[in-house]
């Protein structure tokens, strides 16, 4: 990408109220939902993220500036320096994303632990005014609803699919709310000097902290010993087998969310990136993770 592709997204950025002498904008790199800029204004680096409201997403931009207002309150996220339509503008942190490995390293792995359950023991407290729920069998209803209304050509696996669905939510049965994050890719957790940060709340909403839970170890890899030894950790005992089904299902709920999510955006984005591709990989880890799940229910 360069700049000249996103012309009128520097521009607006550069033109923004918030700043006294804006300069230098780069391109960052990531980012399937947004452009997202680097411009440094009197010695100081700023992150602009730019871009509108996604409704068949989910990602309506006054929740996730609530979120970001009430993670950067709760330690977790960088300051917000400025916000208007369309634009979130955040102090920029000398910090690096994790990988996939980076996870998988048993210290790290506890520390982003550590930084999750803070998240979703504390950020309720400093949310303020209206937050949005994320319920996932709810986005996969309407992500269903959508491909079907628009003759998508991955409508001959849809039904089978929602019925898989259909069982994950029947195993997850009732489950206790917090205020998550609901996009743990290792790419959204930073390392800084002395901590982690967690960035990018675009999804953010009340929900289930299996979902995070799940979802941290499908993004990374996780294997059946660091599954273990994240659980433990987040809940200060080992798992039974009863929580490890409505994990498992949530597990596969996550996967079947991001597969679904990706086939909507081959149609509705205007981003250039391979979303094509994407399905096809999360489509197989989906299937993977599905089979796993009936083998752990005795289900052949």
């Amino acid at each position: 990408m360069t700049l000249s592709k996103h012309k009128a997204a520097v521009d607006r950025a550069i033109g923004l109220s918030c700043w006294k002498a804006p300069e230098n904008p780069r391109l960052l790199e990531g980012g399937i939902t947004n452009v997202n800029l680097l411009i440094n204004d009197q010695g100081r680096d700023y992150v602009v993220r730019m871009g509108a409201d996604i409704p068949e997403h989910g990602i309506m931009r006054f929740n996730e500036l609530a979120i970001s207002r009430a993670a950067h309150a709760a330690g977790i996220a960088p300051c917000v320096h400025h916000a208007e339509s369309g634009v979130l503008v955040l102090e920029f942190i000398d910090a690096v994303s994790l990988t996939e490995e980076d996870v998988r390293d048993p210290d790290t792995l506890l520390q982003v632990v550590d930084l999750m359950a803070r998240m979703h023991r504390d950020l309720a407290g400093f949310a303020r005014g209206p937050i949005l729920s994320f319920w996932v069998f709810h986005v996969l209803r309407d992500y269903n609803a959508r491909l079907l209304g628009e003759g998508s050509a991955y409508a001959k696996i849809l039904p089978e699919l929602m019925v898989q669905a259909q069982e994950f939510e029947e195993c997850i049965g009732a489950v206790d709310l917090v205020l998550g994050h609901n996009d743990l890719l290792p790419a959204n957790i930073l390392r800084g000097a002395d901590r982690l940060w967690l960035i990018d709340w675009e999804y953010g909403g009340f929900n289930s902290p299996l979902f995070d839970l799940g979802g941290l170890a499908t993004n990374c890899g996780l294997d059946a010993a660091a599954e273990e030894t994240m659980l433990t950790a987040y809940l200060g005992a080992k798992p039974d087998t009863e929580l490890m089904h409505r994990y498992g299902a949530m597990k596969c709920a996550s996967l079947l969310r991001e597969t679904l999510w990706s086939m909507v955006s081959e149609t509705n984005s205007t981003l250039d990136f391979d979303y094509g591709a994407y399905t096809s990989e999360n489509l197989a880890r989906y299937q993977r993770a599905y089979k796993d799940y009936q083998h752990s229910r005795g289900i052949k």
